[in-house]
């Protein structure tokens, strides 16, 4: 897709495309761009091995060099049950699909649960970038819960090839202590390894819904999670793109003792336009030395194409490293799923949307 059938998509109402952040200007961040790698990640602690593992994936698929990222995730059979998840295009049943359908998509990588890497990755790994995902959640639960739990060890994911691992916290859960302890624990295994590792940065609490508001995306609340994330030493944060602002006072609204905040983040850091809320989201990414990737969403539909192409261009804007879409793309026929894929890319390659 160009520049102008972006636009006619996307649609000017948002000031989407023209918008100039004045709260955190693009000054103060480290951007995106062809020389990521040794602008960013050769000054950090990282072993020579786990920077190739970076390398690779930033090196692969249409967007290799240019600094973003466009990753197909499928660990949805795990986190959202396999017949709910693949019951609109049921070849994805068959690991081996998916993976297809990143390759022909064009993605820097493919992020799958271990035991598909383990049945068919031997086959993949050398021709794209495997992220082996070692931690889920599971819906047998009655009632369900929020908790991640270790389905896999990093050995074992690093003997399936994958050069990288990913995992999600539930911050703000019951059992988050423990899950933020065994991903800390799993990074550092991971990194030994020469592996890469994402951490899904994800919010979990009934109490962040304040007069029917879900605050679990709030930027406030989600920058806080990637603070987290970033201080675990992941390489990539995954989040969700803010949809409001003012976590922290809602939740101190009635009494309530809840985190630290200041106003400032409010009036001096953030503002409500949608850039600056994901802007918030980079700026806890240590200001952009971690690559902050959103996700896709769920799959509604007619209207994927469009909102996915909204999250890219907020993400880009704001000084986001890409995008991780999944359902949108695998619940619908290859062919139609490859073009999603690609129009998300071309966000990142055309070169008329520029940083805000």
């Amino acid at each position: 897709m160009n520049y102008h059938q972006i636009v006619e998509l996307v649609g000017e109402n948002e000031n989407l495309f023209t918008y100039q952040c004045q709260a955190v200007t693009k000054e103060t961040l480290n951007l995106p761009g062809p020389d990521y790698m040794d602008r960013i990640y050769l000054a950090s602690a990282r072993s020579s091995q786990t920077l190739r593992s970076l390398q690779a994936i930033y090196k692969s698929g249409r967007l290799s060099g240019t600094g973003y990222l466009s990753i197909l995730p499928v660990d949805q059979g795990i986190e959202h049950s396999a017949g709910a998840s693949f019951g609109r295009n049921r070849i994805y049943f068959d690991p081996e699909n998916i993976i297809r359908l990143a390759i022909e998509g064009g993605c820097n990588a493919v992020a799958a649960t271990v035991g598909n890497l383990a049945i068919i990755g031997r086959k993949y790994a050398h021709r794209i970038p495997l992220i082996a995902k070692i931690n889920h959640n599971e819906l047998l639960s009655c009632p369900n819960k929020y908790d991640q739990l270790m389905y896999a060890s990093v050995k074992n994911a690093w003997n399936t090839g994958a050069v990288a691992i990913g995992a999600t916290i539930y911050f703000g859960s019951k059992n988050s202590g423990q899950q933020l302890i065994a991903v800390s624990n799993a990074f550092e295994q991971a990194h030994d390894l020469g592996m890469a590792t994402i951490l899904w940065c994800y919010l979990r609490n009934e109490n962040f819904v304040q007069d029917d508001v879900d605050y679990q995306a709030s930027a406030d609340l989600t920058g806080q999670a990637n603070y987290l994330g970033v201080s675990l030493q992941a390489d990539i944060i995954e989040q969700k793109l803010p949809e409001n602002n003012g976590g922290y006072e809602a939740l101190n609204k009635y009494g309530n003792s809840f985190g630290k905040y200041a106003q400032e983040m409010y009036t001096e850091l953030c503002t409500p336009h949608p850039i600056d809320l994901c802007r918030y989201q980079v700026l806890n990414c240590y200001s952009g030395r971690i690559g902050l990737i959103n996700s896709g969403g769920s799959s509604n539909g007619t209207e994927d194409l469009k909102a996915v192409l909204r999250t890219a261009v907020i993400n880009k804007r704001a000084g986001g490293a890409g995008i991780i879409a999944g359902r949108k793309a695998f619940q619908r026929p290859l062919n139609e799923g490859i073009e999603l894929l690609n129009a998300i890319q071309d966000v990142y390659l055309e070169k008329q949307i520029e940083i805000a």
